[in-house]
Formats: structure tokens, C-alpha cells, sequence
């Protein structure tokens, strides 16, 4: 991300000294690490008033100090609806729409922005990033079937449009299927996902990958359990009930291109709560360091 938290994810802090014996000005680099998390108990449900004391983060292996926490963001919500319109999922557009319709109403404020993507063989852009709801509603009626299914197109797409806005950074794909129409890969889409600091939110009737929301921190929930309605209304509460846990990254290794993060809460044991969050980030290739 790009300030104090542009997104789910890295600031850049520049820091200007000059030194009087040289008479020249040294810049220091250091970039803020941001990671939005979710905390849930054995049974699932969210955990809330935890502390900044109740956490811990390493690095690569690397103890690092928080120094950002929030117990609940309010910073921006830039969200994209993925939307598959293949021919196995015609019959349920109409369905759809109605459900993405409601959601949309529900969750977005004045300080938000959502736009409207449809995938079958192609991705197709519906509506541009908008808080006016009469907007999204129209682009949630010009859903149009195709054939295939361009699934990893649409999250290497959504996320290449999400990534460089401000504010937190979410894509939810709904899709009944796999990927069939083998243009992006299933990795090079997720790499897309953690560069662009996005959170991936599937609702989805099949297995696909479902590990894909988890990697950057999102989530995946099956349709048929209580309709689409009921899984957008767990995205609704998963993106209301968030930890911003910031930090400036030290001892890191030379070299590596992707950092991998873990959040713990030490004073309870594994089993007694579950903490999701992002795996990493992609190093910049000139200040090692996220980007």
C-alpha cells in the first residue's frame, strides 16, 4: 500500500538528514509493512477487543515490533465484484445481480468505492470504481453469458485495477468452476493478488483453489450453504471485524524476493484461535523492501 495504510498493505516513509561534515543529505527508505487480520475462535466466530499486546509478528522467521494498530479499520474500502457468467451459471444471473445488489447496498459508505466485473471467455469491465449505488445497480443489470471460464483472468485483472488505489483492497469472485480458459495461471494470478496487496474473497459452489482467498488474507465460502445472500453477508462481517497491524521490517535477508509473514497471539494456544492474514509480500526489486 502507500500510506499509512493505502490499502491492505505498505507505506513508504521517506527521511531526509543532512550531515554538517559532509555537507550532503542522506535519504533513508523505510517502508511500513501493513497487515489486515482476522481473528476467529474454535468455533468460528469473530474475536474482538484483543490488544496490540496480544499479537506478534515475524518476518522470514524475524521477530518484528508492531508499530500501527487499529482494532477495526475505517480506512476506505476499494472492492470489485468478479462476476461468472459462463454458460453452467446463465440459468443464475439473474439471482446473482439481486444478491450482489443487496450486498452492495448493505456495505458501501460514503468513503468507499466498488466496481462491477463479468468473466465467461473474456473479462469484461461493467462499471468504473463508484459510491453511487444507482451505478453499480446498472451494471449489475448488464450481465451477459459467454461460454468459458476466464476465472484466473478476472482475479489477475481485478487486481491489477485494484492496486493502485488507496484504502483497503478487496475482490470477491463468485464462480460455480474452474479456470477453462488456460490463459493466467493459477500462480501467476495470485502473484498478482500479493503484489497488489488484495484480498481475495471466493464464493463459490465447486472446489476450485480454494486456498486463494486465504493467501492474501480473504476467505472462501461455499453458495450452497445458505445461498448467495448468506455468503455475502459473511464477506460483510469478515471485512467489519479486522486488525491493522503495521511494522517497519528489520533484519531482513538479502536477495529474497518474497517475505513471508506470520501473526501469532502467543498467550493462547493454536487451537484456541485462528488468525488469517496475507502469507507475504513481494520485495521492491531496487530497496528490498515491500512495494
Amino acid at each position: 500500500m502507500t500510506s499509512s495504510l493505502r490499502a491492505c498493505c505498505v507505506a513508504l516513509l521517506s527521511v531526509a538528514c543532512t550531515l554538517p561534515a559532509q555537507d550532503t543529505t542522506l535519504h533513508v527508505n523505510v517502508k511500513l509493512v501493513n497487515v489486515i487480520a482476522n481473528v476467529t475462535d474454535r468455533n468460528g466466530a469473530f474475536v474482538g477487543g484483543l490488544t496490540r499486546d496480544d499479537f506478534s509478528v515475524t518476518e522470514d522467521g524475524h521477530p518484528q515490533k508492531i508499530s500501527v494498530f487499529e482494532k477495526q479499520s475505517e480506512f476506505p474500502l476499494n472492492l470489485t465484484l468478479a462476476i461468472d457468467t459462463s454458460g453452467s451459471v446463465q440459468k443464475d444471473l439473474t439471482e446473482e445481480a439481486a444478491a450482489a445488489r443487496h450486498f452492495a447496498h448493505a456495505l458501501v459508505r460514503q468513503q468507499d468505492q466498488m466496481s462491477v466485473m463479468q468473466f465467461s471467455t473474456e473479462v469484461r469491465a461493467l462499471t468504473p470504481f463508484t459510491n453511487k449505488l444507482s451505478q453499480i445497480d446498472h451494471g449489475l443489470n448488464q450481465l451477459r453469458g459467454g461460454w468459458a471460464t476466464a476465472l484466473y483472468d478476472a482475479i489477475e485483472q481485478g487486481s491489477e485495477r485494484l492496486g493502485p488505489l488507496e484504502g483497503r483492497k478487496v475482490l470477491v469472485v463468485i464462480s460455480d468452476g474452474d479456470d477453462t480458459a488456460k490463459n493466467t495461471t493459477y500462480a501467476e494470478a495470485l502473484e498478482q493478488a500479493l503484489r497488489s496487496e488484495v484480498m481475495i474473497y471466493s464464493l463459490i459452489d465447486v472446489p476450485i483453489e480454494a486456498s486463494a482467498g486465504r493467501s492474501t488474507g480473504g476467505e472462501y465460502f461455499y453458495v450452497n450453504e445458505g445461498g448467495l445472500d448468506k455468503a455475502f453477508a459473511k464477506v460483510s462481517d469478515d471485512l467489519r471485524t479486522q486488525y491493522l497491524i503495521g511494522y517497519y521490517p528489520h533484519d531482513q535477508e538479502p536477495g529474497r524476493t518474497f517475505h513471508r509473514i506470520r501473526v501469532t497471539i502467543p498467550r493462547a494456544s493454536a487451537q484456541d484461535f485462528n488468525v488469517r492474514h496475507k502469507t507475504g509480500y513481494y520485495a521492491d526489486p531496487d530497496l528490498g523492501s515491500p512495494n
